[in-house]
């Protein structure tokens, strides 16, 4: 009797596969018994092969070489993991295999994982597909007694293979040849481009543009004391004529005259009121079930964790767990046959603080069909992400927030809308007319699962006292108050996926963003790891909550426009693209069309970058207001590649040892002669660095190291250093306390077999002895105040290892009362 072999993506799946399947007997990486051999994937185990790889002369970076557009693409084993292709190779050679299932992650990136493995091995054996929605026992038994034919996932697979090639091939052509036109002058200046990571920088660099070249604008509000008998109540003047127009900071409360605003203020002082209030009923349904980019965004606001963090978590309460229902999915619904499943969920939560809401849904008979929440023409691959059923035992804190979100969420969807009772009062004085506004719940609705009740409402809710029929107000005071208008804020993490998911356009409104989401930017499973390839490659920085494109993203969105290759900056057009990937995945496109459109985009873009004429790329280039540093004239004019002075031949370049200036750092740098120490440095053979840079006495930009060392102390001696612990990285050299650093003695021999190393200050923060050797016991610091950002701002973090990284951690954002 044949045997069939299973291959999941992740070891740890495996396993579980076997528990759910019966008895197993393990060797080494896989379990076997009398139906089954089970195996693993360790993530990706196959990629494409670089241009170099399929022709030397193809290998070098230059415009010659470009573009290049192979028909077929062809693969290699990862180095790392080759070891464990070759393993899942020889168990699809068996003889008594006689079917291989393809048991990885049901989405297109694991039907991509399974592709490339068995294209690359050679095995021609029938396939069927495991597809799983959630990771209990019994999902899994009932998901093996309904494998997927081959068949019924070739669309998926066309799709999954189309968006690798298609990244492959926008992504190596443009980062070569951008690359090639940005080391015309010298050196080596790696310039990263990305299908989908290069929009979504665009998005940032006009937020920032938007911000750089703001000019507050002063404006005046009126506001007006009113008393009637039952109290006093506050009223803020707004024109009753007015209409929306060009003017985009024009609001019916703003007045931008100051001399307007005071002939109200006299008009009205001392005069009485007359009133008219009107109440209007309104309701709040509930919001949808989450899809992951609703959940990333919402754990953002409410407790700062980043895309990636959120999407590491809800893997591990649908994996680990068993908690929650597969969680990279872009559905907020469930199909309509769930109904039965969703009311055996709702008995099961034994949390008091849930279970109380979830009983009340089901005795008042709440949990019933509706198209809100069930609904087949919605559900894609994955349905919403809910919870299984299975307790939740041994969650850590954020595990737990995210389930307590998640479950609350499930039961709040079944709630009726919350009432509200809307009231707005005007009181005209003098024919001039000041508004005063409240709100109070009336039935809370899904709002009592989080927590809100029926009440007269706060301060800030309501119209604080009532008035009798007929009633006069007495005018207490009139006040003035200048203001001035305010930049638009900058994006954080659940701005941008909004934004991401808009295709650019922030959307408030969730079921218009639901409907729109299918021409967003990358998938809900990809948003997190575009944000952090833009900060990896030094697009973007994250300060805080915030995201801000630094000096390198805002020159490559401007090359990009200057060169006129808007195509890989446009949000919407890449928003397109993710739309036709889903049309392929459900067979409504073919795939030779998609990739034709990708070709001729790769030629068109090589094409504008390689027939560019000039030295100069057009843009909109800050001025400095600083004195020039041989003549002392101002201003110093930014353009593509230099800050230069426009009385003499003074000029600095924008990028030094592999790193761009910010404009503040050029400020300093002019105005102090000096600035830093600034990191991001690269020595000439790779390593990175930080140090302080100078105007040297040619006026020329030089480093400054604050002691002995070096540009990356390649070559120090170990003699008289004093010891901190363990590396916790490689686990095996000692930390040294060095003159700049905290680092491991294997990270600075010749050999560098370890990355280990702590700046001793970081964004003009001293990094103290005993918080490194709190990192090297805890893999974090204590909450470190004094940071300084690239802004100037001020702020607090932790630093954590991660990854064999140091990176920020930011204290949770404390509730709202």
């Amino acid at each position: 009797m044949g045997k069939s072999l299973v291959i999941a993506e992740k070891p740890s799946v495996a396993a579980d596969l076997a528990r759910a399947l019966g008895k197993f007997e393990k060797t080494g990486d896989f379990y076997e018994n009398e139906k089954y051999v089970i195996s693993s994937a360790i993530g990706h185990l196959v990629e494409l092969c670089l241009p170099g790889e399929l022709d030397k002369q193809r290998g070098k970076w230059s415009f010659a070489n470009l573009p290049i557009i192979p028909m077929e693409f062809a693969l290699k084993p990862i180095e790392k993991t080759e070891a464990r292709f070759n393993l899942l190779k020889r168990l699809m050679k068996r003889k008594e295999v006689t079917e291989v299932i393809n048991a990885c992650d049901a989405g297109r990136e694991g039907e991509l994982i399974f592709r490339y493995l068995v294209k690359l091995s050679g095995v021609a054996k029938p396939t069927r597909r495991l597809w799983l929605q959630s990771m209990t026992l019994e999902a899994i038994r009932t998901a093996f007694e309904r494998l997927r034919s081959d068949a019924e996932m070739i669309p998926l697979a066309e799709a999954a293979v189309s968006r690798s090639e298609s990244d492959w091939l926008v992504g190596i052509n443009s980062t070569r040849a951008l690359t090639a036109f940005n080391s015309k002058t010298g050196g080596f200046q790696l310039t990263p481009v990305g299908r989908v990571q290069t929009p979504t920088l665009a998005i940032l660099a006009e937020r920032e543009e938007k911000i750089r070249s703001f000019k507050p604008r002063t404006y005046y509000e009126v506001f007006g004391d009113f008393e009637v008998k039952a109290g006093a109540y506050r009223g803020r003047w707004f024109d009753e004529r007015f209409k929306k127009g060009a003017d985009e900071d024009a609001r019916a409360e703003r007045i931008w005259e100051r001399t307007q605003a005071d002939q109200i203020k006299a008009k009205c002082e001392g005069q009485p009121g007359e009133i008219v209030e009107e109440k209007k009923p309104a309701s709040q349904a509930p919001p949808l079930l989450y899809d992951l980019t609703s959940l990333q965004r919402e754990a953002n606001l409410r407790y700062g964790l980043s895309a990636r963090r959120t999407l590491q978590l809800a893997q591990q309460l649908y994996e680990k767990h068993k908690v929650l229902t597969y969680p990279r999915t872009d559905s907020r619904f469930l199909p309509e046959d769930n109904l039965a499943q969703a009311r055996t969920v709702m008995g099961s939560f034994a949390d008091p603080s849930l279970s109380v809401h979830a009983q009340k849904a089901l005795g008042n008979g709440w949990v019933r069909l509706s198209k809100r929440i069930f609904d087949n023409s919605k559900v894609t691959d994955h349905n919403a992400i809910i919870p299984t059923g299975h307790p939740p035992a041994n969650l850590d804190e954020y595990q737990t927030k995210i389930f307590d979100m998640v479950a609350r969420r499930f039961i709040a969807v079944f709630y009726p809308p919350a009432q509200f009772e809307v009231t707005t009062r005007i009181t005209r004085v003098s024919k001039e007319a000041f508004k005063t506004e409240g709100k109070i719940i009336l039935d809370p609705g899904w709002l009592a699962v989080y927590g809100r009740e029926a009440s007269g409402g706060t301060e800030a809710e309501r119209v604080t006292v009532a008035i009798l029929p007929g009633e006069a107000a007495r005018t207490n005071a009139i006040e003035v108050k200048q203001t001035e208008t305010k930049p638009p804020p900058r994006f954080n993490e659940a701005t941008l996926l909004s934004a991401m998911e808009g295709a650019g356009k922030l959307i408030d409104d969730e079921e218009l963003r639901e409907a729109m989401s299918a021409k967003g930017l990358g998938t809900p499973a990809t948003r997190a790891a575009i944000i952090e390839g833009l900060i990896k490659d030094g697009y973007i920085d994250r300060e805080g909550r915030e995201l801000i494109a630094t000096a390198k993203g805002l020159s490559l969105i401007t090359l990009l426009r200057g060169l006129g290759a808007n195509a890989l900056c446009s949000p919407e057009m890449t928003g397109e693209w993710e739309f036709k990937l889903k049309q392929m995945e459900h067979g409504g496109l073919q795939r030779s069309v998609f990739m034709n459109e990708i070709r001729a985009l790769t030629e068109e873009i090589v094409t504008k970058v390689k027939g560019f004429k000039g030295d100069s790329v057009d843009g909109n280039y800050a001025i400095l207001d600083v004195e020039c540093p041989k003549c002392g004239a101002k201003p110093i004019v930014e353009d593509y590649r230099t800050f230069r002075c426009q009385a003499c031949d003074f000029l600095i370049w924008k990028t030094m040892a592999g790193r761009q200036f910010e404009l503040e750092e050029v400020a300093t740098l002019l105005a102090a002669r000096k600035v830093g120490p600034l990191e991001g440095f690269r020595s000439k053979r790779g390593f990175p660095f930080a140090a302080i840079v100078k105007l040297g006495e040619d006026l020329k930009p030089v480093f400054e190291f604050e002691s002995s060392g070096g540009a990356a102390e390649e070559e120090t001696d170990l003699a008289g250093l004093e010891k901190i612990g363990v590396c916790p990285v490689c686990q095996k050299g000692e930390v040294y306390e060095m003159p700049n650093a905290y680092a491991c003695e294997n990270a600075i021999a010749a050999a560098k077999t370890c990355t280990f190393r702590l700046n001793k200050v970081i964004l003009q923060k001293q990094i103290p002895r005993d918080q490194a050797e709190k990192m090297l016991k805890s893999g974090k610091t204590d909450l470190l105040p004094g940071f300084i950002s690239k802004k100037g701002r001020p702020f607090s973090a932790y630093l954590k290892l991660e990854n064999g990284k140091i990176i920020f951690e930011f204290e949770p954002r404390k509730k709202k009362k």
